[in-house]
């Protein structure tokens, strides 16, 4: 066994122990300005007019091309490939032999035998490992997401990704192709005119309302950026910073981060033992009230993270026969908790009351402090579902997050989360010394904004 391997890290260690201390300190979005006006004004922007999303740098892209790459990839996929040509994409989420989530991405089938992953590392990973290490005829080629710390060193990545969101994406869109673009299925790929360059594009829906990722070679970047900009200044366009691109999916509905499953399983050893002492399995952060010895009870599967209509057992996959079991279950489900105005307040007022005991600070617009949160949710001194990624939404005039609840919890019910962690916080360098507070929230829809609600359809 290698000495640099998570294996290593975790040898006679309790994971959750590692995990809920861990160093890594902030997770920072890389390269992209924080703010290109404010990040009140961003949030509004995909609620009113249309935003630009630099999507360039903070995820890895894994391409896999060969004769055996849809065969493989099936292999992992928890969703068919019955009917998924080229010029097609769909969100990849692939489960542990236990038929846990280890991450999702979002896999774009180019051509035949030609498929790019873009999304978080975890998932990467996991088919960067069966492609090394399994017996298939395949290539990989992989761009790591950009350092967050440069060292005055230029960022080159293989592409440049961005997306058009808001109400008046399509206008700007057609501007920009000089006429009226291509009627895109959601999530299907086409391409589109900019400055004379044919760029591919994926029919999308990030913030909620109907819009187009597009991207290209990395060089081409800043060209097509300022034609993007240039089009849309008739039209209220407004680029997002780094500050405001992480909380569009409180509105949206979608959970970036929870833990991936890898940490436990005779069956997962060897993955264990593939993966670097560095690497984000090994270095990410566990954090929140909801504390448990057992890691696995941080595990969640594809019905919980909303992705049980992907599930098909057409094919035969990894956690296949764990999934049939637990599709037959009662699940708990995703839903987004609205949190008491008056119970947020008391949070700030901590910090400005001398002598007084202090809350968990919450940052905002995000509040995350840990690479997976998971609050306690409770009802009757039960805990009932978990919180898993919380902001603000300046367009609700309200904190909201989102999570998980047990299957008898409906819409509309009130419940208790419990902010900050127990005994004063864990040693992260994320976690000042603070006092917990129960916050009341409500059980809301997901996704939550209106616009999402009516027009957002992941495949």
């Amino acid at each position: 066994m290698s000495q640099q391997s998570l294996e290593h890290v975790l040898q006679g260690k309790n994971p959750a122990d590692v995990l809920r201390n861990s160093q890594i300190g902030a997770y920072v979005y890389p390269v992209v300005p924080s703010e290109y006006t404010n990040w009140r004004d961003e949030q509004r922007a995909w609620r009113e007019t249309a935003v630009l999303f630099d999507q360039s740098h903070h995820m890895a892209e894994l391409l896999v091309t060969g004769p055996d790459a849809k065969k493989m990839l099936s292999s992992l996929a928890t969703n068919s490939f019955a009917n998924f040509p080229p010029d097609r994409a769909k969100q990849f989420a692939p489960c542990s032999y236990d038929g846990y989530v280890i991450g999702d991405v979002i896999m774009f089938h180019h051509a035949e035998n030609e498929f790019n992953l873009v999304g978080r590392a975890p998932t990467v990973n996991w088919v960067q490992f069966h492609a090394q290490t399994g017996d298939w005829k395949v290539e990989i080629v992989r761009d790591d997401r950009s350092p967050s710390i440069t060292g005055g060193k230029a960022v080159i990545r293989q592409h440049y990704r961005f997306q058009v969101q808001g109400p008046n994406a399509a206008k700007i869109l057609d501007r920009l192709n000089g006429g009226p673009i291509p009627d895109v299925k959601f999530f299907h790929l086409d391409a589109i005119n900019i400055k004379g360059r044919r760029v591919r594009a994926l029919r999308h829906g990030m913030a909620g309302a109907p819009g187009l990722e597009v991207w290209g070679p990395y060089e081409q970047m800043e060209e097509i950026r300022a034609a993007i900009v240039e089009a849309g200044k008739d039209f209220g366009l407004v680029q997002v910073g780094a500050r405001a691109y992480a909380t569009n999916t409180l509105e949206s509905g979608w959970i970036p981060s929870p833990l991936p499953a890898v940490y436990t399983g005779e069956k997962m050893k060897k993955y264990r033992e593939w993966l670097p002492a560095n690497g984000y399995e090994a270095t990410g952060s566990l954090g929140g009230s909801y504390v448990s010895s057992n890691i696995e009870n941080y595990y969640v599967t594809p019905y919980e993270m909303g992705y049980g209509s992907f599930v098909k057992f057409d094919h035969d996959f990894v956690g296949r026969e764990a999934l049939e079991k637990k599709s037959k279950e009662a699940h708990r489900r995703k839903v987004t908790f609205v949190w008491n105005g008056e119970d947020v307040t008391k949070v700030f007022a901590s910090q400005f009351t001398p002598g007084a005991e202090r809350y968990k600070y919450i940052d905002l617009p995000l509040s995350n402090y840990a690479s997976s949160s998971y609050d306690k949710v409770m009802k009757g001194g039960k805990v009932v579902g978990l919180s898993m990624f919380s902001g603000i939404s300046y367009n609700e005039q309200t904190m909201l997050s989102l999570g998980i609840v047990d299957p008898d919890i409906k819409v509309g019910d009130q419940l208790t989360l419990v902010w900050g962690e127990e005994n004063g916080g864990s040693g992260k360098t994320t976690v000042e010394r603070h006092k917990q507070l129960e916050i009341r929230v409500t059980v809301g829809t997901v996704p939550y904004g209106q616009m999402a609600r009516e027009t957002y359809r992941p495949k």
